[in-house]
């Protein structure tokens, strides 16, 4: 429906106010679009808001828009600031292990709240939560509080940081 009502929508050319329409609607325009107006880091600050679920993790589309976004952001190397992690949102749930690495600290609290992480993913952040150099601080000095915070990223928690949080 989303991708039908899309291709509606650019019969009269690239919609321009994207805070007027459902944010998943993005998933189907064309980012390219928005490249060409110069208006692309809105565009791809307004996907980042979405329910990127509409389009499986998988899927080539998905792949390029995150590709598109990183061009767009000027993201040169494999680290993201805490700037382009407020702007791509939800596309950080598709960065691969070496950029959650590079990045760490501005990752960490946006990755969160992912629904589900690859393996690659998930190597990345438990060496980087095991390492306490994040502001959670090292496993050490976790509380409650701490674990309430670290969200989705608990089941990723193996047991040599289990064992360093105090009880």
């Amino acid at each position: 429906q989303l991708r039908c009502l899309a291709r509606m929508l650019t019969l009269q050319g690239t919609p321009e106010d994207l805070d007027e329409y459902p944010k998943e609607l993005l998933l189907f325009l064309s980012p390219s679009a928005y490249a060409a107006t110069g208006s692309c880091v809105q565009y791809f600050a307004n996907l980042g808001q979405a329910d990127l679920s509409a389009l499986h993790r998988e899927t080539t589309e998905r792949k390029e828009l995150l590709l598109e976004a990183l061009s767009c952001l000027k993201i040169p190397s494999t680290e993201i600031s805490e700037e382009n992690a407020e702007i791509l949102g939800a596309l950080l749930c598709d960065l691969g292990g070496q950029y959650i690495r590079s990045s760490a600290g501005p990752l960490l609290k946006h990755l969160r709240h992912c629904d589900s992480f690859l393996p690659d993913q998930e190597e990345a952040i438990r060496s980087i939560l095991s390492g306490g150099n994040t502001t959670f601080g090292p496993p050490e000095a976790w509380s409650a509080f701490t674990l309430s915070e670290l969200g989705g990223l608990i089941p990723l928690l193996d047991p040599s940081i289990l064992q360093k949080i105090p009880k």
